[in-house]
């Protein structure tokens, strides 16, 4: 026995003061109504509605019940009300997690005129290089950066697309050479990022295809940011996504590599535990990102 919809459906008959009527309110037959009744009283060892063939009046104890259960009837559509008032609301607490680069070059950069639209919300940014579990880490949202997102009870709403390509120093390649070809990647000193799939394998696309460089980078480090300014410094050749090589190539610090070939461009996800959608916060907070994002 559902005991919310027996609750409602008690309260409708005593409100309408008959079983049809109530009965044609709820678009159910009057001996379901009868019958829930019935099964209502056995339940609870005692009469709460007598009834003769032209008349129907509470006992005591159904004017006990009849108050209570509309009581808490009244207070669930309270809660629910505030609820859905709730959730087209951006307040609360939002806490979204991503890379250092990513939070650092794309999120950081945003946020003051997100909050400044907000002032409502509290904000938690949690930058960590490594995947976190979010259920564990209590996450509203994660920006991940992959070629697809696997299979799990989590929800991946694709937010743009980053591209992934060779520089190095102007200083570096003038004293070491210019890489006419995706082979003489291998000559040189790589520095590789030791989070990405590529670290010892680059796959290039260009002009004439596909192509597989087979790589043992003597320096390698976990950090976009840290590898940028060592291509910076010097120190060799490495690939960037454009959200941290952006600003070093037009102001000149790097250079593209080979400009016709780039690595496999990964997809940037919003990732968010709830099937049923995203509530105002997290909404309001990928709006403000997907702009950024855009070319």
């Amino acid at each position: 026995m559902d005991k919310l919809s027996v609750m409602h459906a008690f309260r409708r008959i005593v409100d309408r003061g008959s079983f049809a009527r109530a009965a044609e309110d709820l678009g159910v037959s009057p001996a379901l109504l009868s019958r829930e009744v019935k099964l209502l009283e056995e339940s609870l060892g005692t009469t709460l509605l007598s009834r003769t063939t032209r008349s129907m009046s509470l006992t005591d104890a159904g004017r006990l019940y009849y108050d209570e259960a509309s009581g808490i009837l009244d207070a669930v559509a309270q809660v629910e009300t505030r609820i859905r008032d709730g959730a087209g609301a951006v307040r609360g607490h939002l806490k979204v997690n991503a890379s250092s680069s990513f939070g650092q070059t794309v999120i950081a950069p945003i946020l003051p005129g997100f909050l400044d639209a907000y002032p409502d919300l509290r904000l938690t940014l949690s930058m960590d290089d490594r995947v976190v579990d979010m259920v564990e880490g209590g996450f509203d949202v994660s920006i991940r950066i992959r070629p697809a997102m696997p299979d799990s009870a989590l929800v991946a709403r694709r937010i743009g697309t980053m591209r992934q390509r060779i520089f190095a120093a102007p200083a570096y390649l003038e004293k070491a050479g210019i890489p006419q070809a995706p082979r003489d990647i291998a000559r040189h000193r790589v520095i590789g990022f030791l989070l990405a799939d590529h670290l010892a394998s680059w796959t290039l696309n260009g002009p004439s295809g596909s192509t597989v460089v087979d790589l043992d980078p003597p320096i390698r480090v976990g950090n976009s940011l840290v590898l940028r300014d060592l291509l910076i410094a010097g120190q060799g050749i490495g690939t960037l996504p454009d959200f941290v090589s952006n600003e070093a190539e037009a102001r000149g610090a790097l250079v593209r590599v080979l400009p016709d070939w780039e690595l496999p461009s990964p997809e940037i996800f919003a990732v968010t535990g709830s099937r049923l959608g995203m509530d105002a916060k997290v909404t309001a907070f990928l709006d403000h990102l997907r702009a950024a994002l855009q070319p």
